[in-house]
């Protein structure tokens, strides 16, 4: 069983995992996760953590980007404006142009605003970004964002740091069916299991940050997820038996002693 690599804006991948950089205690701990995890694209608040001042501790002096693919996002903005201006300074600070837009409508459950993402996506695939647009489980807005020139789309399992796993798994095989670009699981997941599902489900990768940073162990859960994605990429592809409601025996039949 051959496996194809996992491309994006141009690059191809081993690891389908993406992990984020906040909530540890320091940056020698989110550094350690992230070796940990096997991760090859690690994304980056802009607004957030220190990349632009190299005056002062920086996370890219833990987080090489000779050695890992840095992508910048959005998380914090409110606004379509919000969302474009942040993405302009990471390219400015050079950083690339592969960027997670994040475009926030509610501060209790961090769910997108679609209306604005859709907006901010417009302007910034114009303006030559590899835009992975955040957005809420919804086929039609993940076919528009597609349709816009988005090189993936990122439909959301549960509220950020919620840790509820994949709350709708059918809505989500309908967006993997429809896409024409990767899928990849944003926000929601909780533990190993939850990771494995959305690969089992047919996702192209995988994001994640509370779920390690926020674990009692961040390190081995970090190497937990890793396990997970592999696992469920290799279960999708080998193909799982169907479901039935009554047994199915798992020895022949035939050749019995009467």
């Amino acid at each position: 069983m051959e496996d194809t690599p996992f491309e994006l804006g141009g690059k191809a991948f081993r690891s389908r995992l993406i992990v984020g950089t906040g909530k540890y205690k320091d940056f020698a701990e989110t550094k350690a996760a992230i070796e940990a995890s096997g991760a090859q694209i690690v994304t980056v608040a802009v607004r957030r953590v220190n990349i632009t001042d190299r005056n002062k501790e920086n996370l890219l002096d833990y987080v090489d980007p000779r050695r890992y693919q840095i992508l910048p996002n959005t998380a914090g903005c409110y606004t379509a404006d919000e969302a474009i201006r942040t993405c302009r300074l990471a390219r400015e600070v050079g950083v690339g142009d592969i960027v997670k837009l994040e475009v926030i409508g509610d501060q209790a459950t961090l769910f997108p605003d679609v209306a604005a993402t859709i907006e901010a996506a417009k302007v910034l695939v114009k303006e030559g970004f590899k835009v992975l647009p955040y957005i809420t489980d919804d086929p039609v807005t993940c076919l528009k964002l597609q349709e816009i020139g988005c090189i993936a789309v990122m439909p959301l399992a549960a509220p950020i740091g919620s840790g509820l796993g994949i709350r709708n798994p059918f809505n989500l095989a309908i967006i993997i069916e429809q896409a024409k670009v990767p899928v990849i699981v944003d926000a929601g997941v909780g533990t190993a299991s939850d990771a494995a599902e959305a690969m089992e489900l047919g996702c192209d990768g995988v994001l994640m940050n509370t779920a390690i940073a926020g674990a009692k162990d961040p390190i081995a859960m970090a190497r937990a997820m890793n396990l997970a994605i592999e696992a469920g990429r290799i279960a999708h592809l080998a193909g799982r038996i169907e479901r039935r409601l009554y047994a199915s025996a798992s020895s022949p039949l035939t050749g019995l002693i009467g």
